[in-house]
């Protein structure tokens, strides 16, 4: 017998909806249910390895981290990584089966892929009690509803009911829940329980004439409305907010344990991937972290990141184009702190040659860095644990690019110390590890080491666990859902699917 299931879709992309499934999932393990995440469809360039070695949505190994539960690639069996405008690659049940343009992909792919997404989804719900799946933008984008198979595509095929969230802090969140169940057909309308109202700032009082009003114009009820609360965006898709409390865009930074604090600088580079790798950092009391695209912005910083980007070469343009490249090469030679993640390593080599990402062929590098780099077409995948700076560390990889080392120091290690990855000439390091930054011992000994070479009077807080922060702040989207939803009716909608008799509102899906 399958479990029980919902689908969260929402009126816009940035609703809510990872925030909102993570905040569900967690509040139900706490209740002793079985639950796991689903997205059968995820665009993003910030991407996860699960432990068999699969490339799934960072947002997805955070809602299975809310489920309290190993990620695996049945929770995102379809990963779309944007190249540029019009392509993305493909990674299919964790592994890349080539790029494809947004017209071929709509144009059939996309349909083809309904089989296997329907079968993870199935095993999952075979083997949970519950599976709480996120939809993708709107469902009702009509010019794609013939070949969806993320929101009422699945919804449709699996039995789910579906709960649309609004982001009421944008405006027009009425029109929005309204419109959403006005353009879909008849049936896709009888999956549609109700609504979910996000980010509300004041008194619920003055918005619950309204909540009446759209239940008499659509026959459906909200089931909750969640307040606003800073910093709740952990793991985001895409964008230039980093996630943990919103310590770069949204809130406060936590006063320093030493006399100084620590800027941060991490170059805003095209198509950047996997950004939250500086969430660690953002985490730390007296580290401020901002994005960057002017060299000027380089100039007070005392550690410059050039994080991982899906467009190496087209990234290393950009930052010729815009004097960046200059800067950076101008701190390394000053021995001022620089990190280089997975792509931003590759671009502070002396030469890259790509004839898999860009085609671009021999590119030279930045040249702070021994190192030189070959596209493989063969994508590296691994989960790999090592020592740095005296400290255990771990990390994840995700890139095409193999790096050769021809000297400086070995950054990361075995327990031999055999190199196991990336190098360090002077304050510049480099590392395809995603991650490292994560591990609470290595961090501070880093952070260490960049306070000591900028002259400041920094010291990393002896205490802070980037793990339990992300635990506490899981716990809070739980607490979201249990004080603000009604969890009642929310459970019967996971068991039960949706209600009968919901009245059809025109003029639905155009022929």
């Amino acid at each position: 017998m399958s479990g029980g299931g919902l689908l969260v879709a929402g009126t816009t992309s940035d609703a809510g909806k990872s925030v909102v499934t993570a905040g569900i999932c967690r509040w139900l393990v706490r209740q002793g249910v079985k639950v796991a995440p689903f997205k059968a469809q995820n665009m993003s360039l910030n991407s996860f390895v699960t432990r068999e070695g699969a490339e799934i949505g960072r947002a997805q190994a955070m809602q299975a981290q809310a489920c309290r539960v190993e990620p695996t690639a049945l929770m995102n069996p379809v990963l779309l990584k944007p190249g540029g405008e019009r392509s993305s690659q493909v990674v299919l049940l964790g592994r890349p089966v080539g790029e494809m343009s947004a017209r071929g992909y709509h144009g059939g792919r996309q349909q083809r892929l309904l089989g296997t997404v329907l079968d993870c989804l199935e095993r999952l719900r075979g083997t949970y009690d519950a599976v709480i799946c996120e939809g993708a933008g709107s469902p009702a984008e009509i010019n794609l509803r013939r070949t969806d198979i993320v929101n009422m595509g699945i919804a449709r095929n699996a039995g789910l009911p579906v709960l649309v969230v609004g982001d009421i802090d944008r405006g027009g969140v009425f029109a929005s829940f309204f419109g959403t169940v006005a353009l879909l057909s008849a049936e896709d309308q009888e999956l549609v329980a109700g609504f979910l109202v996000n980010k509300f700032r004041g008194d619920v009082s003055l918005l619950e004439p309204g909540l009446d009003m759209l239940r008499g114009l659509t026959g459906r009820r909200t089931y909750g409305v969640l307040p606003f609360r800073h910093g709740l965006g952990i793991d985001e898709e895409d964008g230039l907010r980093v996630s943990l409390r919103g310590a770069v865009r949204e809130s406060a930074v936590a006063a320093p344990v030493g006399e100084d604090v620590l800027r941060v600088a991490v170059c805003a580079v095209p198509l950047m991937s996997n950004f939250t790798d500086v969430d660690a950092l953002a985490a730390e009391p007296g580290v401020v972290v901002r994005f960057v695209d002017r060299p000027e912005e380089l100039a007070d910083a005392d550690l410059v990141v050039v994080p991982g980007t899906r467009g190496t070469v087209r990234a290393l343009r950009w930052l010729r184009e815009r004097g960046l490249a200059d800067a950076l090469a101008r701190r390394a030679a000053e021995g001022r702190p620089v990190l280089g993640i997975c792509g931003g390593f590759q671009i502070l080599g002396e030469h890259i040659e790509d004839e898999v990402e860009s085609r671009a062929g021999h590119v030279d590098g930045l040249g702070v860095l021994p190192v030189r780099v070959r596209f493989a077409r063969e994508k590296t995948l691994t989960r790999p644990v090592g020592r740095a700076l005296g400290e255990p560390v771990e990390g994840y990889e995700i890139h095409h690019g193999v790096a050769e080392v021809l000297g400086g120091e070995a950054f990361l290690s075995d327990d031999r110390g055999h190199s196991l990855d990336g190098c360090r000439v002077g304050q510049t390091w480099g590392t395809h590890w995603h991650g490292s930054l994560e591990s609470d011992g290595f961090r501070r000994a880093f952070l260490r080491e960049v306070a000591a070479a900028a002259g400041r009077r920094f010291v990393p807080a002896p205490d802070t666990s980037f793990a339990a922060l992300r635990e506490e702040q899981l716990d809070r989207l739980g607490d979201l859902i249990e004080q603000h939803a009604d969890t009642d009716a929310l459970w019967r909608l996971i068991e039960s699917g949706a209600p009968q008799g919901l009245p059809f509102i025109p003029p639905g899906a155009p022929a």
